[in-house]
């Protein structure tokens, strides 16, 4: 019962916020699992900011503050809610995969079964490894939630210096949500992050699954689902409890309110500024849950400044155009100005500082070392082959020989926001690769440990953009669309 309550309160809080800022649109089953996957991963990074801010007050109230925050999401969602005008998808931006009705139910079962074969790997894997399957898990996320758990007035000793190998500075996202379940329970139980990293995966396959459909087609979302669900390495962290799932679960969900925000919202401004709101919001909480989140809100805040100010479409005559765009980048920012203020305070009040940038000097010299460059580009490239510990081909490889199949039938360019969504993920590997290059730790064994969770962190966002790249049109459409939508956009 007490875990029921905690779900519930958690995923009410998030549909309601999700809602409140949702177009009013015709019924669809693709737009209601979109709002449902993203209310699941929202709901449980409000519920663990919420949880943070009672133990920073060191009183009990954790459930009254849960109502508090359900009811004032509540009172938002029926002050705004009205506020925007019904936003049906044009039937023409549909651009779905052509193929015959027999490989379209090949593709049905092969989805069917790869999601029933990893939800079954998932269940055997927290049997297996009840409290998560990794150093990691028990040694950072797990230990930081037991801290906020069990530590009572005290909890603050697990963030300090005397324990660096559990990272201190870490953000607390996951930690958090654990510990607020564990508060609901009154006992530590170690099934709880267990399902806790399985809903983040559930929902990261709802969402690009559901967003592709609704923006895309069914062909591609299925195929897209495929490509992520098979994908062993991705099955495996779900349930790992590691932080990095949860991380590709914000990440994915910016990309996917943005691109909404731009395709599907153009010509409603609260509604379209409602969207990229959700996608700073989402940046935030991916940069609450892991540092290499704040590393891709950056990126992302970069790469779309960038893109508007050098795209030739956006500038010049456009000026309405630009301003809208401005607008947009706006509120992305007012977004995720909640989740950053949260993130000083506790970088600052509680967390002492990590071990990277702790000396300058060394930093320089591994800078200026060629070597380091090329054991780090040909870690990448090796990643490059290797990730997802498939059996056969690597999905990266496939995805390759996808895109070359496909590129001349893709959809029209001119799209900004595509572009600079790609561009964001471009500049966070780069980012990344930036890290190693400086990293006071072994680079060998930096690499070796790390770099493939870093790949399976853009993963599901790379697979989105992938396919909502290539997904070709039909020959009728192809025409219409192409002018229709480089107009708009």
């Amino acid at each position: 019962m007490a875990i029921a309550l905690a779900a519930a309160v958690s995923l009410a809080s998030g549909y309601l916020l999700v809602g409140a800022r949702w177009p009013r649109s015709r019924t669809s089953l693709s737009a209601w699992a979109m709002k449902l996957s993203l209310a699941a991963g929202f709901g449980l990074g409000i519920s663990s900011v919420a949880f943070f801010l009672v133990r920073m007050d060191d009183t009990p109230h954790f459930v009254l503050l849960d109502l508090l925050v359900l009811a004032t999401l509540s009172i938002i969602y029926a002050l705004l809610r009205f506020q925007f005008a019904s936003t049906a998808r044009p039937d023409e931006t549909i651009a779905d995969l052509v193929v015959a009705p027999w490989l379209g139910r090949v593709l049905i079962s092969c989805f069917v079964f790869t999601i029933a074969a990893g939800l079954y790997t998932a269940v055997v894997s927290v049997l297996v490894h009840p409290h998560g399957d990794g150093w990691d898990a028990f040694s950072i996320w797990n230990l930081h939630a037991r801290f906020l758990f069990r530590g009572g007035s005290h909890w603050r000793d697990g963030f300090n210096a005397l324990i660096p190998w559990a990272h201190p500075d870490y953000p607390l996202l996951l930690p958090a949500t654990t510990a607020r379940i564990w508060s609901y329970l009154g006992n530590d139980s170690p099934a709880v992050p267990a399902v806790v990293g399985l809903v983040f995966t559930v929902s990261i396959i709802t969402l690009l699954v559901s967003s592709l459909s609704y923006l895309r087609g069914r062909n591609a979302a299925i195929l897209a689902g495929i490509a992520l669900s098979a994908t062993p390495f991705f099955i495996a962290q779900g349930t790992a409890q590691y932080a990095d799932v949860a991380l590709s679960f914000f990440i994915l969900a910016s990309m996917v309110l943005l691109q909404f925000g731009f395709q599907c919202c153009a010509g409603n401004n609260r509604t379209e500024h409602g969207s990229w709101a959700l996608a700073g919001l989402s940046a935030g909480l991916a940069a609450w849950t892991k540092n290499e989140g704040l590393l891709f809100l950056i990126a992302m805040f970069a790469a779309y400044l960038w893109v508007f100010r050098h795209t030739e479409e956006l500038r010049g005559e456009s000026i309405e155009r630009s301003e809208r765009l401005w607008g947009l980048l706006g509120a992305t920012l007012l977004g995720a100005a909640p989740m950053l203020a949260v993130i000083a305070w506790f970088k600052h009040s509680i967390a002492t500082a990590g071990d990277l940038f702790s000396s300058p000097a060394l930093m320089l010299s591994k800078v200026l070392t060629p070597s380091r460059y090329w054991a780090v580009l040909r870690w990448y490239a090796k990643e490059f082959f290797h990730f997802g510990d498939w059996w056969l081909a690597p999905g990266t490889v496939l995805l390759v020989v996808f895109y070359f199949l496909l590129r001349e039938k893709g959809p029209c360019p001119k799209n900004p926001s595509l572009r600079a969504s790609v561009a964001t993920l471009g500049l966070t590997l780069t980012g990344y690769f930036a890290i190693y290059l400086i990293t006071p730790r072994d680079l060998y064994w930096h690499l070796r440990f790390s770099l493939n969770r870093l790949f399976l962190q853009v993963w599901p966002a790379s697979l989105f953009l992938f396919f909502l790249f290539v997904a070709p049109q039909t020959p009728a459409q192809n025409a219409l669309n192409s002018s229709k939508k480089c107009e708009e956009l």
